[in-house]
């Protein structure tokens, strides 16, 4: 069924200034949102994934030692986890001093930072 007064292959009859009328369709909307969905939908995804890491219970046991060192003055041992993600530490863990720092084979003896500490 044709519009009255429209010419072949418009959609609309022309205005009466003589120019055909602009706008968009419903679908062309439809689409539109759907492809800013998918991106925001996506971005959204990777921007998740920007957060940081956990930290591992093995790296929380390290540094709930050194701190409990500091805070009573006194060496203390840390205890490690028994369920570590699969890791194993071959060394015996470090022993922390009153000033931070960890001595045993575990720990370099300049710095005494942990040595095979898991990532």
């Amino acid at each position: 069924m044709a519009c009255l007064g429209a010419r072949s292959g418009e959609r609309y009859p022309p205005s009466q200034g003589g120019e055909p009328f602009a706008g968009f369709t419903l679908v062309e909307v439809l689409v539109v949102i759907a492809i800013l969905g998918l991106v925001f939908g996506l971005s959204g995804l990777a921007f998740s994934s920007l957060r940081l890491p956990r930290e591992s219970a093995w790296v929380a046991a390290l540094r709930t030692a050194r701190n409990a060192a500091i805070r009573t003055g006194r060496p203390v041992r840390a205890v490690l986890p028994g369920d570590t993600g699969g890791y194993r530490s071959l060394l015996p863990a470090p022993l922390f001093l009153p000033d931070g720092r960890a001595v045993g084979p575990a720990a370099d003896p300049l710095t005494g930072a942990v040595l095979d500490a898991p990532k």
